[in-house]
């Protein structure tokens, strides 16, 4: 088992930086908007203080914005990644000139491998081909549904025959 490290102790990322991304963000908000008046930095840092204590007291909110913070920097590396792609396709330099319909090809290619890739990086590649190849229950409930409406539908369809 690998060793840990000071930045995975509980105390380091289930309390401190939890509370330090709140009080930032919620310090800035108030020197931004000026809510005490002006020039009140001691209110507001003591005001930050005690919002972010109270938000690492809480579990719930602390578990949704540690939930967010994740995706939201997966997130940013997938637009990083996608526009580094980008622009080695679609960059204009002036000794290699690629022709339109070549640049949305290789646009698709980049896209369809961007998509592979984070499939295979999240593991859903293995769910998606056990789906795919059968061995999930998925396509044995979509056939009893798929009977279900055939079934529906005829007494349906022979229900309003009978009316005419």
């Amino acid at each position: 088992m690998a060793d840990e490290t000071f930045l995975q102790h509980w105390i380091f990322s289930k309390f401190l930086l939890p509370f330090l991304l709140v009080f930032f963000i919620v310090f800035a908000i108030l020197e931004k908007t000026k809510l005490f008046g002006e020039g009140k930095k001691q209110l507001n840092a003591l005001t930050s203080f005690v919002i972010g204590l109270i938000f690492v007291g809480a579990v719930y909110p602390k578990l949704v914005v540690e939930n967010m913070i994740l995706f939201l920097t997966v997130t940013l590396v997938c637009v990083f990644v996608v526009m580094l792609l980008w622009g080695f396709v679609f960059g204009d330099e002036k000794g290699f000139a690629i022709q339109k319909w070549m640049k949305w090809v290789l646009g698709i290619i980049i896209g369809i491998a961007f998509i592979g890739a984070l499939l295979w990086a999240t593991g859903w590649n293995v769910q998606i081909g056990n789906i795919l190849s059968g061995q999930s229950q998925i396509w044995t409930n979509v056939a009893f549904v798929v009977v279900i409406a055939i079934a529906l539908a005829l007494v349906l369809l022979a229900k309003e025959k009978k009316k005419d």
